[in-house]
């Protein structure tokens, strides 16, 4: 079996943290129960290109369960749980192409090598494999069933080239899914990036003015856990109605030039290009601290910052890169300007991401026993398969709703009733 791992020595300690997070996991594990007994993708190659984590690895076994042969590959060079990658080639014989730190090179090498497995159905983390496909391995389009996607920047991306006519077979939009980006964008993100930045610099949050760019969920859940550790929150946001969602929520709304002399902690989960740029370096503080949440690293211009440095960056501590202006300001980049919720931290709690692996689980399944049926494009994820991945977790959850009864639902479905 081909792979490219760190060290397979690391394999056991990999075990056992992905079984640490299968307890907290409860709705994939119904989800892998139930595809041992079908087998929906039995004779079928997944190609994965994914943040490779104890959660990931969860997903992976309950696809290799329900028939799959597998290819995994790093969707972030600083992302890799090196100890997993191992246990995955050593216990499972899933061959994996991932290593916390590889270079730009390494990447591009271990996306092709996943390529190389010529996948039928693809599973992303930001886009990389399909675009590439369409790229360079066009060859490919011909056996490809479809492909999911978790990220708000893949689906981007993705929209982009729908919009282009360039979309050549079926994606579904998992970010899209109610049960994704409610909780994981909203609790996942916020909790993870908080753990993150703390463990990148140990600095106090409360009493500090933290800077969140965007308003969406991922930064609306940054926001909200910054504000609960006693930060003083600031939203910068382009959107009217998410900036007005801000104000009402409670935080203080600018635009970043306002923004920028005053932040302590500046970060950003918005998908675009150069959200803290060079005018925005001119005027921080010194030792403002630079991070990001959002998945591909080109929200923070590190290009500008590098060229406004008088010297190299010094690597102050573990993922705190320290750059110095001309003026002897010193700014703080974290984690080179990726995830830092994944570069320094471990990234979504497993209970969150329960919930958004149950969904790209379910999806691919969606896509498997729809074949032929659905329009090149990005589609979205059918509101029972929502509303059945909620019913099993709060049920792990001990938790038990009401249900309507025949009286409501007539009442809700006529319109001879009123006031």
């Amino acid at each position: 079996m081909d792979y490219d791992v760190k060290n397979l020595d690391l394999a056991q300690g990999g075990r056992l943290r992905i079984d640490w997070a299968r307890n907290e996991m409860a709705v994939l594990q119904g989800i892998q129960e139930r595809f041992a007994e079908e087998r929906p993708f039995a004779g079928l190659r997944i190609g994965a290109c994914m943040h490779v984590t104890t959660e990931t690895a969860n997903l992976m076994v309950a696809l290799q369960a329900g028939g799959a042969d597998i290819a995994l590959a790093a969707s972030n060079p600083l992302s890799t749980q090196d100890d997993v990658a191992a246990s995955l080639v050593t216990h499972n014989e899933i061959p994996v192409y991932a290593i916390k730190g590889e270079d730009d090179e390494t990447y591009y090498q271990h996306l092709e090598a996943a390529l190389a497995h010529k996948p039928q159905v693809t599973m992303d983390d930001g886009a990389d494999l399909v675009s590439t496909i369409h790229k360079s391995h066009r060859d490919l389009i011909d056996i490809m069933v479809g492909g999911t996607e978790e990220t708000t920047t893949g689906i981007i991306r993705l929209r982009a080239m729908a919009a282009d006519g360039a979309l050549k077979f079926p994606m579904m939009a998992v970010n899209d899914a109610l049960t994704k980006h409610l909780f994981d964008n909203r609790y996942g993100t916020g909790q993870s990036t908080m753990d993150g930045i703390i463990r990148a610099t140990n600095y106090l949050l409360a009493g500090s003015n933290v800077v969140v760019a965007g308003y969406g969920w991922c930064s609306r859940g940054i926001a909200m856990r910054a504000n609960g550790l006693g930060a003083n929150v600031i939203v910068t946001e382009v959107d009217p109605l998410k900036a007005l969602e801000a104000v009402m929520d409670g935080y203080r709304v600018m635009p970043m030039m306002e923004a920028a002399p005053i932040g302590d902690i500046f970060v950003s989960a918005t998908g675009d290009i150069h959200v803290f740029d060079r005018h925005h370096f001119e005027l921080m503080k010194d030792g403002a601290v630079l991070a990001n949440s959002g998945h591909f690293d080109v929200e923070i211009n590190k290009v500008a910052l590098l060229d406004m440095a008088v010297e190299e960056p010094k690597r102050v501590r573990p993922f705190v890169d320290q750059y110095t202006m001309a003026d002897g300001r010193r700014l703080n980049l974290l984690g080179e300007g990726r995830l830092i919720n994944l570069a320094a931290a471990e990234g979504h709690p497993a209970a969150v991401m329960d919930m958004s692996f149950a969904g790209q689980a379910m999806a691919a399944k969606y896509l498997v026993d729809n074949q032929g049926q659905l329009e090149n494009g990005v589609h979205t994820i059918p509101v029972e398969l929502d509303h059945e991945i909620a019913r099993i977790k709060l049920a792990s959850m001990g938790i038990g709703i009401d249900t309507l009864t025949p009286e409501q639902v007539t009442y809700l479905n006529s319109w001879e009733e009123g006031t």
